[in-house]
C-alpha cells in the first residue's frame, strides 16, 4: 500500500472515520506490516499531542458584542451626567459578569465533554492496540510477527487485561519458537505484580520445557521471592532429561528462596 494512502487511511482509523470493511483492512496491513504499525504509532502521537494543544476560549462572536456593548454604555455616560449608580454601570457590570461566569461555565462543561471524550478515544484505541497484538500473537506464519507482538504488549500496555495475558502465557508455553517464548515471558514479566499473572508464571514453571525459558522462570520466581515453587525446583534438580544448566539454575533458586 502506498504511504501516502495509508497515512491518510491511518488518520481516518484513529479518529474512527472509516467503514468497518475498510478498518479491518486496515488492521489486517497493521497485523502484517511493521513498517505500517510504526507509522500507525506515530501518527497516533502526534493526533494525541494536537488534541492536548487545544484550549477553549470565549468565542470571537461573543467577544466582539460585549465590546461593542462596552463601547455604547461608556459612550451614554460621557453624553449624560454624572449620577452615582447609574443603571447603565449595573448594566455593563451585569454584563461582565455574565460573561465571566458563562464563559467559565461554559469552558468547565466543554472541559468534561472533553475529557469524557478522550477517556473513550483512549479505551477505543487500547482496544484496538489489544486486538493487534493478540493478532500478531497468533500470526502461525511468521515467528518474527509473533515476537513483535509480544513486544507491543511489553511496551504498549500498562496493565494487561486476562485476554492479553493469557495470549502471552500461550505463546510462553506453546510457540514452537524459542525467541516467541522468551518475548512473551518478558513482557508477562512486566506485568508479575498482578495476580492472574503471578500465578500462571507459577503454573508455567511444572509445565514448560523449553530450557531458556525455564532458567528465565527459575530467575524470574527469585526475583519475585515466589517461595511457593521450592517444591517445583527440588523435581526439576532430580528430574531425569533435564539440561544440567536448568538443574543448576534450580539448586540456585533453592538456595536463594530457602
Amino acid at each position: 500500500m502506498e504511504k501516502e494512502k495509508l497515512e491518510s487511511l491511518l488518520i481516518d482509523y484513529i479518529d474512527g472515520k472509516l467503514s468497518d470493511e475498510e478498518r479491518k483492512n486496515v488492521e489486517q496491513e497493521l497485523v502484517r506490516n511493521a513498517e505500517a504499525f510504526t507509522l500507525y504509532e506515530q501518527l497516533k502521537e502526534v493526533i494525541q499531542a494536537m488534541n492536548n494543544a487545544a484550549r477553549l476560549e470565549p468565542s470571537d462572536h461573543l467577544k466582539v458584542a460585549f465590546d461593542k456593548m462596552l463601547q455604547e454604555e461608556m459612550g451614554k455616560q460621557k453624553t449624560g451626567k454624572t449620577v452615582f449608580f447609574q443603571p447603565a454601570l449595573y448594566r455593563v457590570a451585569a454584563a461582565v459578569l455574565l460573561l465571566v461566569l458563562g464563559g467559565g461555565i461554559g469552558f468547565w462543561i466543554s472541559k468534561q465533554q472533553q475529557q469524557a471524550a478522550e477517556i473513550t478515544k483512549m479505551k477505543e484505541e487500547m482496544d484496538r492496540t489489544k486486538q493487534l497484538l493478540i493478532g500478531m500473537l497468533d500470526n502461525q506464519n511468521s515467528a518474527s510477527k509473533r515476537v513483535e507482538g509480544a513486544t507491543v504488549a511489553y511496551k504498549s500496555v500498562v496493565k494487561a487485561d486476562d485476554e492479553i495475558v493469557n495470549a502471552l502465557v500461550k505463546a510462553m508455553n506453546d510457540d514452537p519458537n524459542t525467541n516467541v517464548r522468551m518475548a512473551a515471558l518478558e513482557a508477562l514479566r512486566k506485568f508479575q505484580h498482578q495476580p492472574y499473572v503471578r500465578k500462571m508464571l507459577v503454573a508455567s514453571l511444572s509445565t514448560q520445557k523449553d530450557p531458556m525459558v525455564q532458567i528465565a522462570l527459575i530467575r524470574l520466581m527469585v526475583e519475585m521471592k515466589e517461595k511457593g515453587v521450592t517444591e517445583e525446583l527440588q523435581r526439576i534438580t532430580t528430574e531425569e532429561g533435564v539440561l544440567p544448566a536448568v538443574k543448576d539454575e534450580a539448586h540456585i533458586g533453592l538456595m536463594r528462596l530457602s
